[in-house]
Formats: C-alpha cells, structure tokens, sequence
C-alpha cells in the first residue's frame, strides 16, 4: 500500500501582541480563546482525529483541501466563518537574519475567503478529497520557496492557526507471514522509498562485533575467532558481507574516515579468504556519536551533550581525550553481517539437468534426493536464474506422501511473485482436501487467505477467518505465528472499519495491534509498516512509542530514523531533550544531506521550514546544512 501524509496539521499557538504593518482585513486577532470562538473550537475539538486537511498549490493557485464534506459545512456556518492564507517564505529563516521576530503573521496574509464562498465552492476533486479555492500566490513571491499556514475565522475573529507539515512516504504492507517451506520462511524486504520496493528471501546471517584499538586498523585475532569457528563449522557458503563501522568522535573527520576504509577492508580480506568466489560487500562508517552521548550520561562529561559537534570535538583534546578513553575506547568497533546460503551440489547444473533428475527421483521414490534438487532449484529461482514455469514442469504425483513437494512449489510460487495468490490459495485449497490435517498447508491457506481479503479479491468472512486462525493451534502453529497472523488481520480490519468511518471500532482494532505486536520479533520493515499503520490512523503517539528505542541503536536503519525525525521534530518539547539532540546528531552523521532536506518546503521533500523557528533547529541546520 501506498499513501502521502499530506494532511498532518500543527497546531500553533503564536499569538502575541507584535503586528506587522501589512493588511489585517479587519481579522480580529485577539479573542482566539474567548467566547467568541468557543463554538468554531468546539468544533474543531469534536472532529474525528481520521478528518485531514491541508493546503494544495497548483501552479498560482491556492486550494483549500480536507476529506469530510460534513465536517467542512459544519465548520463554516455564519456569513464571517472563513479562512485565510498566510503566505510564509523561507527567506525569514536566512541564516544570516540574526534574529527571527515573534509576529502572529509570519509572511504575507492574503484576503479571507468567507462560508458562502466555500461552501458554493467546494467541489470533489478525487474519490475521498474535496477542495475549494481560497487564494492566489502574488507576482513577487512565485519564485520563492513558500508555506502556506491556514487562519481560521469565526465571524472575522482568529480561532485557530495552523502550520502544515508533511512525512516522507514508503510502501507499507501487511506484517510478514512468511510460507510454510520446510520451515517458515520469510521476505527479507528492504526498506525503499515510495517509488521503489524490493525484497530478497531470507537467507541465514551471522552477526558479529569487532573492536578495533585506537589509531590501529588491525583487529586481534582473538576478537574474530568466533567468526572463524562459526564459518568452519557450518555448511554454508558466504554469499555476501555487510560491514558498519564506527570510529570514536575524537580527532578529525577526514582521518576517522580513512580509518574506517582501512578497517573494513582488513576485515573484508580475512573473510574472502573462507572461498574463492568473490564475496560482494557493502561497507558504512560514520563516528560513532550515538553511543558517545548515550555513554556521557549521567557522568561528570553531561555538560559536552549541550556542545555542538565541533565544539564537543575541540574539547577532546590531550588531558581530556586521555581522561575519557575508557568510554572512547567502546566506540571503535565493526558491526559485521553475514549472509549465508546453503552449499548446494547441483548449483552447477543448469535447469534442464535439475527438473530431469529431480523428476527422475519421484519417479524412483528417491524423495530425499528429490528434496535437495528441489531446494536447489528454488535457489536458481530465487536468485531469478530460471524461470518460475519451472514450477509447473515438477512432475509431483497429487498423492499424500508427495504432500510436502507438493505444498512447497505452492507456496514458493506466493514467495516468488505475490500476484500469483489467488491462483496459490485454489491450489491449498486443493492440497487442503488431500491432507486436511496437513499445518504446512493450513498456515499457508491463512497467509493467502489474508492477503486476498486486504486486496478485496474474494469474499471473506471475518468472523470465521478469525477463527480459523485461531484453531491453527491445533494442528501445532506456535501462539507467536498465530498472533502475528492476528495482528494481520486486525490491520485489514482497521482498514475495513476506517473505510465505512466506524471509527469507534477501528480503534478497538488498533487496540489489539498496540497490545500483541511486542509479542513477536519485527524486521526493521515490519517496524516501518507498524509505525506508518498507526500514523495514517491518527495514533501517531503509538509509533512514537514504537520507535523510540530502536532508533537510539547504533545501528538502526536510516529510513526507520529519518521517518522518526519526521513524526517528532515538530515537537519542541523533545527537540530541546539531549536525548533528542543525540538522535538528530545520529542522522546528520548517516545522511547529512537528507537531514538537511528535512528543512526543505512543505511538499516538496521537506518536513517544514518553519522548523527553523525553533533556536536550536536553526543553529543546527545553518552550522550543519549551509556550509
């Protein structure tokens, strides 16, 4: 699924007594909390937290945007009920203004657009979204980068001032359910921005930390002899290497960088030299200020949090670099990954050869030969070396014994290419009759099942999935899979409920996924998918909770920590935390220029530039962005 956070507004409340000089209208900005607004607040206060709205630019043109009709026409009753448009340009925030003026309009106000207007002027402009005009961009500002905040009116009095911000977007899907093969397996999916997905199937993976000492590249041979035993004893082939790593934050960038390179490749070469083929490799390094700041907590070093980078950096210097090296020490390290895929005898033939002897092993009741050329056939699939008709040539007799051959090439084709589900499921179904007791094909009828239902390709009972779901216990599915699978079908619920607006409902099944996700582990897409589940369902806190502690982690993905910044940073009340400032630290020294992109306009990759209100997101930004 694919959706845009374009409607998330931002309450703010910045009504002093300053006014700038340029054309009021005859607004009335000093009873926004007294009686005069309380019905217009009332209202805004009753509506459902699912109702959005924002602002829409089309070339000059300035549209007013919200998807509830009634919600609309309720709000703007009397002849004065309106709205109007402040035209914020990002100019107020030069780096070289030394001070930003607290001014209840930021930029240029443009004439209210009063209820008769809006409402004779609203019109749908898609299936869920309507949108009325309520102003043009003048002359002197098209060229700009602009904002545009949303004054609402009661009878020609200010209510309500809103900023809009937006979040950056990326598929989301159902959890993964994985397929009963032999075993469950899972989608390894890699986390992608919104106009790109893609997914490798799991593989297993070793993961190993190596300390290094300082100003050294070498590691001791002591700290990466676990990964030598591992790697003699196990049966799998190295098929690729991912190496993190993190110098401590003292001395220069440039020379903890080169450090890094040196290191990694040193780890990159003891390894290759398991195999012959040529390991493919992905290596990051970065200084390691995450666990710097968690480290100085609490000790007599607190102080360095309030420091800039560079300041922090020119104080760790002779005595003191000596003083804290028993925290420094820590921070040297590589993170390595290793993925593994089992050594396979056939992986020299071709698939002609494969389905020839796999076939002639059904045919001489050889089934644990036919196993290992049918696992290596799926390998050749995975890795899209064969087609997937290869599927549909396995000569497998619709027989009871031949159940686990025959379950496998249906599920791997669901693995292989999810558009296939519906002519998967009506084979289960089939297999289904053949070994109704069978759990492999039970487990994966429900996976199916459910993701057809998501998709509205068949008509499901819900109350009777679920309990089919449920009764997975009795054939031996692990209470984990089975509540993963419910949590599943709670998100398609909560879908289904938010489509018909019973949001009462909805929240019951949000309720169910907050409760029993901690009950089984997530892929870092799968905390993704959750996070933006409960976003888009106006539970943004819950995603806050969600995500908290897994982007304090070294190591966390970079999507799951910049999708974080961007549901939190419009909060002043965390962006002035140190704990806050160590994670916007983090992300500037993953990806300066997609933080920095952070600052962008609404609408046009950024979050909002009206963040640089906020002193210490101005001094970052113009220390870090504008070098």
């Amino acid at each position: 699924m694919k959706f845009k956070y374009f409607f998330i507004a931002l309450l703010v409340f910045c009504f002093s007594n300053i006014m700038t000089a340029q054309n009021q209208y005859g607004i009335d900005f000093t009873n926004y909390d007294s009686q005069v607004c309380q019905k217009f607040n009332q209202a805004f206060s009753n509506r459902p937290k699912e109702m959005k709205f924002g602002i829409k630019r089309v070339n000059a043109s300035l549209f007013f945007e919200t998807n509830d009709e009634d919600w609309f026409n309720s709000l703007f009753v009397d002849a004065y009920d309106g709205i109007a448009i402040d035209i914020v340009a990002k100019d107020r925030y030069a780096c070289n203004v030394e001070h930003i003026e607290s001014v209840q309009i930021k930029g240029e106000l443009l004439p209210p657009v009063y209820s008769k207007r809006l409402k004779g002027g609203l019109k749908k402009s898609d299936n869920t979204l309507y949108r009325v005009l309520v102003g043009r961009i003048p002359a002197h500002l098209l060229n700009k980068d602009l904002e545009f905040n949303t004054l609402f009116l009661s009878n020609k009095n200010l209510c309500q001032y809103y900023v809009i911000y937006d979040l950056e977007s990326y598929p989301w899907d159902l959890l993964d359910m994985g397929m009963y093969l032999d075993s469950i397996t899972y989608k390894e999916k890699q986390i992608k921005t919104a106009s790109s997905d893609s997914y490798v199937i799991k593989n297993k993976s070793l993961k190993f930390k190596i300390p290094f000492i300082k100003n050294k590249a070498e590691y001791s041979q002591d700290d990466i002899r676990p990964l030598y035993d591992s790697l003699r004893l196990t049966d799998f082939n190295i098929k690729s290497i991912n190496i993190k790593v993190y110098s401590s934050i003292e001395g220069s960038l440039e020379r903890n960088v080169k450090l890094q390179e040196q290191r990694a490749l040193s780890i990159v070469k003891a390894i290759q030299s398991f195999q012959k083929p040529s390991i493919k490799n992905e290596i990051s390094s970065s200084e390691n200020w995450v666990e710097f700041l968690n480290d100085i907590e609490n000790t007599k070093y607190e102080d360095l949090k309030r420091l800039s980078k560079s300041q922090i950096k020119a104080k760790l210097v002779g005595v003191l670099s000596s003083e804290m090296e028993p925290i420094l020490k820590k921070h040297r390290k590589a993170l390595v990954t290793l993925e593994l895929e089992k050594k396979d005898v056939y992986k020299d033939l071709n698939d002609t050869e494969l389905l020839s002897k796999f076939n002639s092993s059904i045919a001489s009741n050889d089934l644990d030969e036919a196993l290992k050329i049918q696992n290596s056939l799926f390998e050749k699939l995975k890795n899209r070396e064969v087609s997937p008709d290869v599927l549909d040539k396995m000569q497998v007799p619709n027989q009871l014994k031949y159940m686990i051959f025959l379950n496998k090439n249906a599920a791997y084709k669901y693995v292989l290419e999810e558009p296939q589900v519906l002519m998967v499921y009506n084979e289960l179904l089939k297999l289904e009759k053949l070994a109704p007791k069978d759990k492999r094909v039970k487990y994966n009828i429900a996976v199916t099942k459910l993701k057809l239902w998501r998709l509205r390709a068949i008509d499901v009972d819900d109350k009777k999935l679920k309990a089919e779901i449920s009764a997975l216990k009795n054939y031996g599915i692990s209470d984990v899979l089975i509540t993963r699978l419910l949590v599943n079908y709670h998100v398609i619920t909560a879908e289904n409920l938010m489509r018909k607006r019973d949001y009462t409902n909805k929240d019951k099944a949000v309720k169910f996924i907050e409760k029993n996700y901690k009950k089984f582990d997530l892929l870092d897409y799968d905390y993704l998918s959750l996070a933006q589940f409960f976003s888009y369902y106006a539970n943004t806190d819950l995603s806050v909770t969600l995500l908290k502690d897994k982007v304090k982690q070294i190591d966390t993905d970079e999507n799951l920590l910049f999708y974080y910044l961007n549901l939190t940073i419009i909060n002043p009340e965390l962006t002035k935390t140190s704990d806050y400032r160590t994670i916007m630290l983090n992300a500037l020294n993953m990806n300066k220029m997609r933080y920095c992109k952070l600052f962008n306009p609404f609408g046009e990759g950024g979050v909002t530039f009206q963040l640089l209100e906020d002193d210490y997101l101005r001094e970052t930004y113009c220390e870090s962005c504008m070098n």
